[in-house]
Order: structure tokens, then C-alpha cells, then sequence
């Protein structure tokens, strides 16, 4: 008999009684965590446009390595018309590099749209360097504020 109110106890019975969770409790839980919820959600939910801002900029950091390895296998940078497109495919018009690397320079063998979506703007020579890559941030068109604004290889914090 003894091993039979032990087993009892295990299986999460104790005087015959099942051991649980009162409605109450149960609403308590509930109540606790919608206040957290309340709390938690609004800075999460307001850090979006920051977060794709920060992707961006490592993005451009991105195209930037990418490009300098171009640059260390042929002595260029590819030029505007041959876009970053020449980090993923060999150019096919004008100068032709001679040690394009097979496999690209980008990892995933595509170049990356920027957060929003959108292209980013490529221009080689840049007036604020060898080149100039910029996001026109949220709302793709030039200049704005805020999260509009655009994102610059040149003045990344």
C-alpha cells in the first residue's frame, strides 16, 4: 500500500485530490502578462525604423569590403554603368577585369536591396571618394529627414 500513495503523489495526486490551477490564477497570469505586453510592445515595435536604419549602414560596410576585394583582383573599381551588379556577375561592358573572381564577392551571390526594398545607388568615381553608395532611406526618394534621410557611405556614424 505504501507504494501505491507514492505513485499517486508522482502522477500529481495527493489525497485523491487533483493538484491544479484555480480560475483566478489563472486570470492573474493572464492580466500580468498583458501588462507586460503593454508595456514591452511599444519599444519594441519603435525600434523597426532604427533597426533598418543600422541594417543599412551594415550593408554599405558590406558593399564597401566587397568592393575593395574587387579592387585588389583588378587594379578598379567597377564603374557606374557596371553598377554593383559586377560584385556578382563579371561586367560585360566596359573595362573588362582580367581577375574576376569566380563566385562573385558577395556571399549570397545577389546584391542586397536595402532594407526598404529599394536599390542602392551606386556611383564610381563618387565625388566624396573612389565611390559613393547611398540609401535613400524609408521613403526611396532623395534627401528627407528622419528615417527618410538618405544613408551615405561617406557620413556613416
Amino acid at each position: 500500500m505504501p507504494n501505491d500513495k507514492v505513485e499517486n503523489m508522482a502522477c500529481g495526486f495527493a489525497n485523491g485530490r487533483q493538484r491544479g490551477f484555480t480560475l483566478i490564477e489563472l486570470m492573474v497570469v493572464i492580466v500580468i502578462l498583458g501588462i507586460l505586453a503593454a508595456i514591452i510592445a511599444p519599444k519594441i515595435i519603435g525600434r523597426t525604423d532604427e533597426a533598418k536604419v543600422t541594417e543599412a549602414k551594415v550593408q554599405i560596410r558590406n558593399l564597401e569590403t566587397a568592393l575593395k576585394m574587387y579592387k585588389l583582383d583588378n587594379g578598379i573599381y567597377p564603374t557606374t554603368d557596371q553598377g554593383l551588379e559586377a560584385l556578382v556577375q563579371k561586367p560585360s561592358v566596359g573595362i573588362i577585369p582580367k581577375n574576376w573572381r569566380e563566385g562573385g564577392y558577395l556571399e549570397k551571390s545577389k546584391v542586397p536591396l536595402d532594407p526598404w526594398g529599394n536599390k542602392f545607388v551606386y556611383i564610381s568615381p563618387g565625388s566624396h571618394g573612389d565611390f559613393d553608395i547611398i540609401s535613400y532611406g524609408a521613403d526611396g526618394a532623395p534627401g528627407g529627414e528622419g528615417f527618410n534621410a538618405d544613408i551615405e557611405s561617406w557620413n556613416l556614424d
